[in-house]
């Protein structure tokens, strides 16, 4: 018979339990005790959901309060110095501490977090391990054994999944030194085969090894490292399966090594990468599972269930059915929890669709057909083919105009009039900025009132005229207030925004939304990503009234500001119907459409985030031209409407520059914005090193965690770009937007940062007299 298996499932809860909680515990407001009990009832209840839908090998670990790579650092014991750990367990606040930073005054504790970069090639983010020199590793950490305890105690006999040893020192940096994170594998090993060795202890049969970097290039070092550390795992617990999991694309370069390890199993991605189970059962060996998946673990369509099902018989008709698991591709991390709760979508769009519990109910059909025949599920199935023909006859979908507008995008829609030297000296006459101008990102905090206001105007408790007073008074007060800490450029905090791509995409044709289809993001982070069902068109002017509103209660310069097409596409759940360049291409249009409007309104700088553009470069370098070639033109297309005088910028959160910086220029935005705080200015010597030539806002202020940097810190990260950039390069800004902060926190940093960034002008000032 055929295995239904899963990945891994989401930790947030239906209605984002995980969240509330954890935001309440911070606060101070919720005990340890107490969030460890509802972080358990969710684990009981995500465990059931799964066991009930015919899930036989249900993950336990997968669950975690921050990120599962944080989970890790703290079972190997890899606690940066900086923390105060002692080399025992890792606490509940020293897990947090890494994660958010910690301050607190009263015992002089200050350290900040953790650097925090993308998952590979998806929205989440995890946090990036710190290694150095020396590094010692030691089992800090007993999560995997007591989740595993708790199921059990459940009646649950679960699989325990781990970030694999290779992967997890691949995603992680030697601080300040030479060697590769690598060199650190025979230190990390044993605390693995400590693992695997409880796990059988405990009476484990299963366990997954997760090792998505499997699917990179990998150097011939790393690559050559998988098959003596896998025999060591093996060895370690030998009657303890192992099943090595990959998952976001093929294997292809390192198939050989993958098929050839000593595990029980090997799970491969067949939604990114049906192509490569011909290749993958041509070197399988027998008597050795392979997990299969085929049903969408990153996006909410319903799956073809008959391209699944032939699949699965394809390799169960090769190795045998019992040596076939079916699964997601991946983790259902990163999908929302249950379609069912959804009740703002119309019931055609619904029917398309797929959550996280019905995929599991896809899982379980796929394998009862192959192991019982297409008649033991001839409902299900048909019910399936119906969702596809509806979606694929849908008028809803397409629209010719569209269509036809994207064919005749030419060379002249991707090009500035002038090139940047030009530019920049007609925006300088225009602006007269003084020198290191500073500048927010563009949201500031969304209090427990702005969201009440929302939630009172959508619930129809308030009428739109209060509502658009009470924004209105938000606005005015937050403009106010940049004007007296002496902010050189303005934004005007977009309290009318719900998020940065949910706002245009409700806006936008297209596209649709729902109520209750939030994933993680880092943390307590949660988003809604909206829905690109059909073909993009704007239908009217976005963000004009809000711009020339708020640019007419200041002398200063307003940024407009608007997300770009790149970033809406990686931030939606997009249709799999066409190719995503051509979708892409679509926002392009509509958000050049909005950059004419808000120039004609006399708004001079516009801001168009792409903060998602390095997040979706294909994970192999010999697929990144292609993808680069439609992101930077879809951009270019957003940002050459503009004239000479009106500076475009644009803005990058965590993101590695080094490798796509060449595209980074094509862009040809006037300014760009990127983290560097966490980094200490290390992401800015991509921009060095190439010698970037238009204008750079490193972030000298980490707005991801709570804790408020001084003046003297702020000063020092401009100090150290001022030693690579010229002053005439250079912005003073945050990493990234303040949504998510308080005004507590946020008054003080940017009070620091304009004084550093004054300080700092003085001294230049003072020098050019003295030279």
């Amino acid at each position: 018979m055929v295995i239904a298996a899963n990945l891994g499932f989401p930790r947030i809860g239906v209605h984002r339990d995980l969240k509330k909680a954890l935001e309440s515990y911070w606060k101070g407001e919720m005990t340890e005790h107490t969030l460890k009990d509802v972080a358990k009832e969710l684990r009981k209840t995500h465990w059931t959901m799964q066991h009930r839908a015919g899930i036989k090998h249900v993950p336990s670990g997968d669950f975690s309060f921050y990120d599962q790579v944080l989970d890790t650092i703290a079972m190997v014991g890899a606690v940066p110095e900086r923390y105060g750990f002692k080399g025992e367990k890792v606490d509940l606040a020293t897990y947090f501490a890494m994660a958010r930073g910690v301050q607190n005054k009263k015992d002089q504790a200050d350290a900040p977090a953790m650097e925090m970069t993308k998952w590979f090639d998806t929205n989440y983010h995890y946090i990036v391990p710190e290694f150095s020199a020396g590094q010692k590793f030691a089992l800090a950490s007993d999560k995997i054994f007591e989740e595993f305890k708790e199921a059990k105690l459940q009646g649950l006999h679960t699989r325990p999944v781990l970030l694999g040893p290779i992967s997890f020192l691949q995603l992680g940096k030697m601080k300040g030194e030479a060697k590769s994170a690598i060199s650190l594998l025979p230190e990390l090993l044993p605390v693995y085969e400590r693992v695997l060795k409880q796990l059988a202890a405990l009476g484990a049969d299963w366990v997954q090894i997760d090792e998505p970097c499997l699917v990179l290039d990998l150097p011939a070092n790393v690559r050559d490292a998988y098959k003596p550390t896998y025999e060591a795992l093996a060895a370690a617990a030998p009657a303890l399966h192992i099943m090595l999991a990959t998952y976001f694309g093929d294997l292809r370069d390192n198939l050989e090594t993958a098929v050839a390890l000593p595990t029980a199993g090997l799970h491969i991605d067949l939604v990114r990468a049906p192509e490569q189970l011909d290749k993958v059962l041509a070197k399988f060996p027998a008597k050795k599972s392979l997990s299969l998946g085929v049903v969408n673990g990153r996006n909410i369509w319903r799956a073809d269930l008959d391209i699944a099902v032939k699949l699965v018989e394809k390799a169960a008709g090769k190795l045998g059915s019992e040596w076939v698991q079916v699964a997601p591709s991946c983790s259902l991390l990163h999908t929302p929890v249950d379609l069912d709760i959804e009740d703002k979508l119309d019931a055609e769009l619904k029917g398309w669709l797929a959550f996280s519990k019905q995929k599991l109910a896809e899982v379980a059909v796929i394998t009862k057909a192959v192991s019982e025949g297409q008649a033991a599920v001839k409902s299900e199935l048909e019910a399936a083919r119906k969702a596809q023909e509806s979606r694929k006859a849908s008028p809803r979908i397409h629209n010719p105009k569209v269509k036809d507008r994207v064919a005749k995008i030419d060379a002249s829609m991707k090009n500035r009039k002038s090139a940047f030297k030009a530019r920049i000296k007609k925006q300088q006459e225009a602006l007269s900025l003084p020198l290191l101008p500073t500048t927010t990102i563009g949201s500031f905090p969304q209090t427990a009132e702005v969201r009440e206001a929302r939630a009172s105007f959508k619930a129809g408790k308030s009428d739109a005229a209060t509502y658009n007073k009470f924004l209105k008074e938000e606005t005015a007060r937050c403009i106010k207030y940049q004007e007296e800490i002496n902010i050189d450029v303005l934004v005007h905090g977009e309290f009318e925004r719900n998020d940065m791509v949910e706002y245009f995409g409700e806006q936008l044709s297209g596209f649709t939304f729902t109520k209750n289809a939030w994933v993680q993001s880092y943390g307590a982070r949660c988003v809604k990503p909206p829905i690109i069902f059909g073909d993009v068109t704007r239908e009217k002017p976005m963000t004009v009234e809000w711009s020339t509103y708020s640019q007419s209660l200041t002398k200063r310069h307003m940024k407009g500001m608007l997300t770009g097409p790149v970033t809406i596409l990686q931030w939606s759940f997009v249709r799999d119907d066409q190719p995503r360049s051509e979708t892409c291409r679509q926002i392009a249009l509509a958000i050049r459409d909005e950059v004419a409007d808000l120039e004609k309104a006399g708004i001079k700088i516009i801001q168009i985030d792409e903060a998602a553009i390095r997040e979706g470069l294909p994970l192999r370098r010999a697929d990144w031209k292609a993808y680069l070639d439609w992101a930077v033109e879809s951009f270019r297309i957003t940002a050459s409407v503009a004239k000479d005088e009106t500076q475009i910028h644009t803005h990058m959160c965590y993101s590695e520059f080094n490798d796509i910086i060449a595209a980074i220029a094509d862009m040809d935005a006037d300014v760009i914005s990127i983290e560097t705080s966490r980094s200490q200015m290390e992401l800015l010597d991509a921009f060095v090193n190439f010698k970037y030539p238009n204008q750079i806002g490193p972030g000298v202020y980490d707005i991801h965690s709570p804790r408020v940097p001084n003046q003297g810190e702020m000063e020092s990260l401009l100090r150290k770009a001022l030693k690579v950039l010229s002053p005439e390069q250079i912005w003073v800004n945050p990493d990234c937007g303040l949504k998510t902060r308080g005004w507590a926190e946020v008054k003080p940093a940017l009070v620091s940062m304009v004084a550093a960034a004054k300080k700092l002008r003085g001294e230049l000032k003072d020098k050019k007299l003295a030279s």
